[in-house]
């Protein structure tokens, strides 16, 4: 079975451990990962694409040092391996000009402000996994019983 990816970025770690909790429920399907920066992200989606697997989605913090969040989801977003990956930003201060170019640039497909509530996050990232497998092409089926149901029907049609 082919190996998905869910790869959070933030550099507070208080953050991190919070997005991670929120994720806990999918960790027996997908390998959840965390990254403390832009960089160490880009990283890790290089090996773990070197390795054969999925990166599916990316949930990434707005501002981090070094490079934003709408900076590093705009390169996953031009990166042609990562064309199906599914962006989401997390932030707290973001401008309104940091989310129409988040939206525009990066391609993202969720925006969540700081605080978020657990439960749109995960019912967002399941959705989110559910469009990437179909988008990829593979079989849904091994991963049924924790997939957006609404999205299957609506994909099967």
């Amino acid at each position: 079975m082919e190996k998905l990816n869910i790869i959070c970025v933030d550099d507070q770690r208080e953050v991190l451990s919070a997005v991670l909790k929120d994720l806990a429920p999918l960790n027996d399907y997908f390998q959840v990962e965390d990254c403390e920066s832009a960089d160490e992200a880009l990283e890790l989606m290089d090996e773990l694409d070197a390795e054969g697997e999925f990166i599916a989605v990316v949930i990434s913090d707005h501002v981090m040092p070094g490079m934003t969040g709408v900076e590093l989801l705009s390169r996953v977003s031009q990166d042609q391996r990562f064309t199906q990956t599914k962006k989401v930003l997390l932030t707290g201060q973001a401008t309104h000009q940091d989310t129409i170019e988040a939206i525009n640039r990066a391609r993202i497909e969720s925006y969540f402000e700081k605080p978020w509530t657990a439960e749109a996050l995960l019912t967002t990232v399941r959705s989110l996994i559910t469009e990437y497998i179909f988008d990829s092409g593979l079989d849904y089926q091994a991963w049924a019983d924790v997939l957006d149901n609404s999205v299957v029907f609506r994909r099967l049609r």
